[in-house]
């Protein structure tokens, strides 16, 4: 549409289904691509994509011709259904049901892709749930810890 002018930035974070650590570094990088190619093959653009072995993060400028929801259910299904036709566990790949999303400004890219490129240096002194509720906290969402780790009450 001509006179429209969008610049949005996405931080998303998600989990794997019961936070198990199963994401490997062997083969976490062809995760990686696989999920580029979908965030690309959708009209967005990929900035930083990092994992730890029960949850990934990813940046993205995003194209306002999709929602996040659909971008998401398309992300976390597809890739899904990757890791099980691959072969790259034991027992049925899944990821948790929601995700975090986060919008940052045009002044906070190299930070937030510095953040996501040094996931791995990150979580060797802070687990995911201090991380993610510490996320939850600097962007001032409020939540319910009991809903926010629900799929680890339900294992």
């Amino acid at each position: 549409m001509p006179n429209t002018y969008t610049r949005l930035h996405i931080h998303l974070v998600f989990a794997v289904k019961y936070r198990k650590s199963v994401i490997l570094a062997d083969w976490e990088d062809r995760l990686h691509q696989y999920i580029t190619g979908i965030v690309q093959n959708n009209g967005h653009k990929m900035l930083a994509i990092n994992s730890v072995p029960d949850h990934l993060h990813m940046f993205i400028g995003l194209n306002p011709n999709q929602s996040i929801s659909d971008l998401m259910r398309l992300v976390k299904g597809d890739s899904s259904e990757f890791v099980n036709a691959q072969g790259f566990t034991k027992h049925k790949f899944r990821w948790q049901e929601g995700y975090g999303a986060f919008s940052n400004s045009h002044s906070q890219i190299d930070a937030v892709v510095r953040y996501i490129l040094n996931q791995k240096q990150h979580h060797k002194k802070k687990n995911f749930k201090t991380e993610y509720l510490a996320i939850l906290r600097d962007n001032k969402i409020k939540y319910d810890e009991k809903y926010v780790f629900k799929d680890l009450i339900d294992t």
